[in-house]
């Protein structure tokens, strides 16, 4: 509520009047308002990335997926990557070779190595990040296998036969 004083100076006509105003229901719709805009606004939903997962099968699927029928990356630290289709006994520093993000570098290595798969129908693409590996390099490699077209992919932990074949090339 306004108040409003009168008071008279002394040796004067003049008279001054003093305009107090109590804030104190200003303050309290302010903060009525902000509570009632808190409740209402809509707060930031996190992104997230759907991933396609397989429905499980009853029966135990044997080992479908060939050395021929499937690609695997390994995505390394300073944003290198590199790629094989060898199995345990085959793979050394020779045949692990590195690709970059640049242009479509690695569609075309899908492309490749699905035209060379012998059962196209099970071709799988494999992606094994190391500890090192980056996240923006992660989703690179993704949006590369959607640009490609490829539905049939899996994420997993480096196996320990790569890894060391892996730090020889990295040292």
């Amino acid at each position: 509520m306004a108040e409003v004083i009168a008071q008279e100076k002394q040796g004067g006509k003049q008279k001054k009047k003093l305009i107090r105003v109590d804030m104190t229901p200003m303050v309290d719709l302010g903060f009525l308002l902000i509570t009632f805009f808190m409740f209402t606004t809509n707060f930031t939903k996190p992104n997230v990335m759907d991933l396609g997962l397989p429905a499980k099968s009853p029966t135990p699927t044997t080992n479908v997926v060939d050395v021929k029928n499937q690609v695997t990356f390994i995505l390394g630290k300073d944003n290198r990557v590199f790629y094989h289709q060898q199995d345990k006994q085959d793979l050394n520093t020779g045949n692990l070779k590195e690709t970059d993000f640049s242009g479509v570098k690695i569609s075309k290595i899908i492309s490749e190595a699905y035209q060379n798969a012998p059962a196209k129908e099970n071709f799988t693409i494999i992606i094994e990040p190391t500890d090192k590996a980056n996240y923006k390099n992660f989703v690179d490699i993704l949006d590369n296998i959607a640009i490609s077209k490829k539905e049939r992919y899996g994420v997993t932990d480096i196996k320990p036969w790569e890894k060391k074949v892996y730090e020889e090339l990295v040292k």
